[in-house]
């Protein structure tokens, strides 16, 4: 069976709190529950905010499609809130989520942040 997100409802008070850049998004983190890893950062709107509180399921807003989308309708490897955070000043979202499939780079790696600058 698939996981299943936690649906969240934010009070009226914490929704004001997040500051929208001049283009209306918010960066928003997603970082793996098990393991505490950083999976990827994606850009969301107030609706794909609204919707991912709502489904339990993270919902971005693509930048150069200009269109919603649902982490793991065309991959499979979809996304599920666990819990929802936001930074101290506002202007960053922070998802603790349950990853399904293989990972959530649309290259096939797990995490979008694979590549290293300079040596170990």
């Amino acid at each position: 069976m698939a996981p299943r997100g936690r649906i969240i409802a934010p009070s009226a008070d914490q929704l004001s709190a997040v500051k929208y850049n001049a283009d209306g998004l918010v960066p928003a983190i997603a970082q793996c529950a098990d393991t505490g890893q950083v999976l990827m950062m994606a850009w969301m709107n107030s609706e794909s905010l609204s919707l991912t509180f709502a489904e339990g399921r993270m919902v971005y807003w693509s930048r150069s499609r200009q269109e919603l989308w649902r982490k793991g309708d065309t991959s499979g490897d979809g996304q599920y809130v666990r819990e929802a955070y936001y930074d101290c000043d506002g202007d960053t979202l922070l998802f603790v989520v349950e990853q399904e499939g293989k990972g959530a780079c649309h290259t096939g790696e797990r995490t979008c942040f694979f590549q290293l600058f300079g040596t170990k």
